[in-house]
């Protein structure tokens, strides 16, 4: 099931002027129509690193060596019509877009036995920020808790601000390297995190954001993302 979060404003300004499907150019009252929607193309369960298929998207034997996240849970291929709605979201300010990533996303929130857990997200630089006039991941992280009713804690704050598009992995690892820290480690102490962002590339970014939540005392943590080249 997917689910959309959208405000009373946004609902009203939908039914006065519609969008266009990103897919097909069939007028809808979303960026993705639900015909465009079942095409889509999702990531199977597997490990982020080296592609290998596990269960629940874990992290597999042999990366759970070098990388400190237990599972990274990807929504979508960063190709087509996934690829074009981050995109917009992202670099054509189209922010409702950034409202249906995060109802794709939360679909695939894991439910376990960890209630305890806590939705954080992977803070953007913060040029980013300003040119875009929001955080896509703050607006992902924040929409996803709501749908799912997990907390939602804004505790990592971003030190490097180098930008990471065309980075290789090595270039990423450098650029993030000590590049979080943990404003509240008595919120994560113990907990179990759920860190949110849009797309991961080579897995560095949240790598390190992981590392720095475990050092803070965080159980496990693991990720959500919409979306992954393959």
């Amino acid at each position: 099931r997917i689910y959309y979060n959208m405000s009373i404003l946004e609902k009203i300004a939908r039914i006065y002027a519609p969008f266009c499907c990103i897919g097909c150019d069939t007028e809808t009252d979303r960026m993705v129509c639900e015909s465009c929607l079942g095409h889509l193309l999702r990531v199977p369960s597997r490990c982020y690193l080296c592609r290998m298929t596990t269960r629940n998207c874990q992290v597999c034997v042999r990366c759970r060596k070098i990388s400190p996240l237990a599972a990274v849970i990807v929504f979508g291929v960063h190709e087509g019509l996934v690829k074009e709605l981050v995109h917009k979201a992202k670099y054509e300010r189209a922010k409702a877009g950034l409202h249906e990533m995060s109802g794709m996303m939360s679909s695939l929130v894991p439910y376990s036995s960890e209630r305890d857990m806590v939705i954080v997200p992977v803070p953007t630089a913060s040029s980013r920020v300003r040119e875009r006039g929001y955080d896509q991941a703050v607006v992902l992280a924040k929409d996803i808790s709501k749908t799912v009713s997990l907390q939602y804690f804004p505790v990592l704050v971003r030190l490097n601000q180098a930008h990471q598009v065309g980075s290789t992995r090595a270039d990423r690892k450098r650029h993030v390297k000590n590049g979080f820290r943990v404003v509240k480690p008595d919120i994560v102490k113990g907990r179990s995190i759920l860190l949110i962002d849009d797309v991961c590339t080579t897995g560095a970014t949240l790598e390190e954001a992981a590392r720095t939540l475990k050092r803070a005392g965080a159980a496990s943590v693991y990720g959500l993302v919409f979306s992954q080249p393959n």
